[in-house]
């Protein structure tokens, strides 16, 4: 892979792109080198993009509403990207894009560019690759990139923490007990999409649609932005093109306040800090002396023999 074409990535080419996320998802530390010099390379060139996360309960219709709003784009001009961060096994793990045949229409198209997740359990692993794959996608021309997480709890805070706006998909009805969405998600959430708004649903969506507008103006909101609700129908394709209207308003809104780059300023220092934290875990478990020394520690600890503040020490100065 040593003879990558740049010029063909920056130019678009889906071919080029294709092999740069499998360099940047490679285990081999050859391609990884390899990986962080082509980043570095069009890191000037990337974040043009908007980056929108969307989560949703299982069953809430994800990959339909995706399809929609990506073909809804491309039909407004724009090349769309679509990322999967799923933590979960890559044999059962159900990451909606673990076959594109649910995204049938939109894998066609030639303006859209659809990637699987990273077959690897570890959330931070398969987060890391999915920020530089966003990277590179930007690079390449992709004007929205749609990050869409499996829902696992954790791995929402992962997406949230690397968009512009985080969207959560909901179901009609339900509103009793939120649908099990944490009170955690509801806090991230920048839009509440109520899907499925069609057919038998559609009533049942109005009554949700306003029990969760009660319940964000409960929420406090630090930001220039008050989250919104809406409804709209994936399958028969009503109201996406307003879903999309309002994370334009949110775009525009977040410039003139400036919140765009502090944003992704922050999110850029959070994740070197995340990255450093990994590196030093990685790198003392690897350490022979606390590799010697663990056992014993650990044994103690359990007998009451030392404290967890005393052993945790000796450990660092292994380092």
């Amino acid at each position: 892979m040593s003879n990558f074409d740049l010029q063909a990535l920056l130019g678009g080419n889906r071919r080029a792109l294709a092999k740069a996320i499998t360099l940047v998802e490679s285990k081999l530390d050859s391609h990884r080198e390899q990986a962080q010099g082509i980043l570095e390379q069009v890191l000037p060139l990337s974040g043009n993009s908007i980056r929108i996360g969307i989560t949703g309960v299982p069953g809430v219709g994800k990959s339909t509403f995706i399809e929609a709003f990506g073909l809804h784009l491309i039909d407004q001009g724009k090349r769309v990207a679509v990322l999967a961060v799923d933590p979960s096994s890559p044999i059962a793990g159900g990451s909606i894009l673990g076959d594109k045949t649910r995204m049938e229409e939109l894998s066609r198209r030639e303006e859209a560019f659809i990637r699987p997740s990273p077959s690897e359990g570890a959330l931070g692993g398969v987060a890391q690759k999915t920020r530089e794959t966003m990277l590179l996608c930007e690079a390449a021309g992709y004007d929205v990139i749609l990050v869409e997480t499996v829902g696992v709890g954790q791995s929402e805070y992962q997406v949230a923490g690397m968009v512009d706006f985080f969207m959560v998909l909901m179901l009609p009805g339900g509103g009793d007990e939120l649908q099990g969405i944490k009170k955690g998600i509801m806090e991230l959430a920048d839009a509440l999409v109520i899907n499925k708004a069609d057919g038998d649903s559609e009533r049942l969506a109005t009554l949700t649609y306003r029990q969760y507008t009660s319940a964000m103006n409960l929420l406090r909101h630090s930001s220039f932005w008050t989250p919104r609700v809406m409804t709209c129908s994936a399958l028969k394709r009503v109201n996406i093109d307003a879903v999309w209207g309002m994370v334009v308003d949110y775009y525009f809104q977040a410039l003139a306040q400036e919140a765009f780059q502090s944003k992704r300023a922050q999110q850029n220092r959070d994740w070197m800090h995340q990255l450093v934290n990994e590196m030093l875990l990685r790198k003392l478990s690897q350490n022979t002396r606390v590799k010697a020394l663990l056992p014993k520690l650990e044994r103690e600890v359990e007998n009451h023999e030392t404290t967890a503040y005393a052993a945790a020490r000796q450990i660092m100065d292994q380092l």
